[in-house]
C-alpha cells in the first residue's frame, strides 16, 4: 500500500470502526452493525479491484530466462508488404549459454548466419542486452536493442540505418503464404 492508503487505514479506518463497533455492542442498533458490515466490504472490494486491475495493467517483469529464445519481425506494428519482406529474410535466436545467431534468410532457408554473443547490463531494472557483434555484420543487428515491455509480453527494437525501427518479438518463424 502506499503512504496515503497507510494513512487512511491508520488514523481513519481502525479508530472508525473501534469507535462504530464500541458504539454497536452498547447500543445493539442494527444500523450501525450494518453501516460497519458495509464499509469493511467496500474496502475488502477495493483492495481486491485493485489487485485484479493490476494484474492486468502492470508490465511484465522480466528476467534473464525470459530474454532466452527466438526472435522474429514483428508484423504487427507496422503491417504490409515491407514488413512481411523482412519477416521473411531475418531473424535472431539468443542461447542460455549466451550467444547470440543472427539469420538472413529467404523464407525457411538460411542465407547467412552471424554469431555473436550476449552480456546482460545489471545496472538497470531489467536486464538490458548488450549484443557483441562480428565485424562486417548486417545494418539491423545493434549492439544495444532498445526493450519495450507489455502487460503480458515484450519486444526489442533495433535501429537500421536503411529500414529505421525494427521490431523483433519472441517466437517462432511461420510461413505467412
Amino acid at each position: 500500500m502506499g503512504f496515503g492508503a497507510n494513512l487512511l487505514f491508520i488514523f481513519i479506518l481502525i479508530p472508525g470502526t473501534l469507535i462504530m463497533l464500541i458504539a454497536w455492542i452498547f447500543t445493539r442498533n442494527i444500523q450501525i452493525g450494518r453501516l460497519l458490515l458495509f464499509g469493511w466490504t467496500c474496502v475488502i472490494a477495493l483492495a481486491i479491484l485493485g489487485t485484479v486491475v493490476s494484474f492486468f495493467t502492470e508490465k511484465k517483469q522480466l528476467d534473464r530466462d525470459d530474454i532466452y529464445g527466438t526472435y522474429v519481425i514483428d508484423r504487427t506494428k507496422f503491417p504490409g508488404k515491407q514488413a512481411d519482406w523482412q519477416y521473411d529474410h531475418y531473424r535472431f535466436t539468443i542461447t542460455k549459454d549466451n550467444k547470440f545467431f543472427f539469420y538472413v534468410t529467404d523464407k525457411n532457408r538460411v542465407v547467412r548466419a552471424y554469431q555473436g554473443s550476449i552480456g546482460f547490463r545489471e545496472v538497470y531494472e531489467h536486464p538490458r542486452l548488450v549484443i557483441q557483434l562480428p565485424q562486417p555484420h548486417q545494418h539491423i543487428m545493434e549492439e544495444e536493442p532498445t526493450l519495450y515491455r507489455n502487460v503480458f509480453s515484450f519486444y526489442y527494437v533495433f535501429n537500421s540505418p536503411k529500414f529505421g525501427n525494427v521490431f523483433f518479438t519472441k517466437g517462432d518463424w511461420k510461413s505467412i503464404e
